[in-house]
């Protein structure tokens, strides 16, 4: 069972997952950035991994996404930082980690070395928004099974109830459910949000459900909770950590204003 499973074995409900950028504000900010994540609270890291042409981000995912290009962070230099994540004396992630990003790079880098670097970095789970259904069925999935990799698929409010039961089937570790078809960061209706939540706790789905897009403050974060297992936080934390070099302090307040 994986690191990602088990969370959800040991919590039900209120699972804070925090996106951060890998390489951003600064080139060496990546493992940083992650233990104040873990030490203030967040349950699980999504770590984005930046790319030219990010088509889910919204404007502040992507601006940190091209800062971190311009720092140099690669999918290569990425796994050199993650490399001692899991083993570093008194310091470790103990907490889920997910890399986000898209196939083009992961492709680039080539998919099984990929996969295979993830995984003995101590990575638990992808999100690949462009990976189509029907290629991981036939070819991608396979090869992320073969190293323990959990992957996570993203539903809308426009997915059909045929195709939420066909992603539940396929899914392990949760279900990332867009609180709308727009891109991240965008402020959204909860009103109209929670009625799609309901939707998808009606179905009784066996994955849990984590929401995301327009996550922001604690009033969000709790809209999000009564209805799904937790949500999903990204660019209001790129936005908190923009211009602020205490990476310690602006985490600490941050996730105070979510959880407290």
């Amino acid at each position: 069972m994986s690191r990602i499973q088990d969370l959800f074995k040991t919590k039900s409900g209120k699972v804070l997952n925090i996106y951060c950028t890998a390489g951003y504000p600064q080139p060496d900010s990546t493992l940083k950035v992650m233990k104040a994540l873990q030490e203030n609270g967040a349950d699980i890291i999504e770590l984005g991994m930046p790319y030219s042409d990010p088509l889910a981000d919204g404007p502040v995912i992507q601006e940190s996404g091209g800062v971190a290009l311009q720092n140099g962070m690669t999918i290569k230099v990425l796994f050199e930082q993650l490399k001692k994540m899991r083993d570093m004396a008194g310091s470790s992630i103990t907490v889920p980690v997910i890399l986000m990003g898209y196939m083009n790079p992961v492709l680039q880098y080539g998919f099984e070395k990929f996969c295979a670097d993830a995984s003995a970095a101590g990575v638990d789970g992808l999100i690949l928004p462009d990976l189509p259904i029907r290629e991981f069925e036939t070819e991608y999935g396979s090869v992320m099974r073969k190293y323990g990799l959990d992957f996570i698929f993203l539903v809308t409010p426009e997915t059909s109830g045929e195709r939420i039961r066909k992603i539940d089937a396929l899914s392990t570790g949760f279900i990332y459910a867009v609180s709308s078809s727009s891109t991240t960061g965008k402020d959204k209706n909860f009103a109209e949000v929670e009625l799609y939540l309901q939707r998808l706790q009606d179905m009784q789905l066996k994955n849990p459900v984590l929401v995301g897009f327009g996550i922001k403050d604690k009033a969000t974060f709790q809209s999000a909770c009564k209805y799904a297992s937790g949500a999903i936080i990204g660019s209001a934390y790129i936005k908190a950590l923009d211009g602020n070099p205490d990476v310690e302090s602006t985490t600490k307040s941050f996730l105070e204003g979510i959880l407290k």
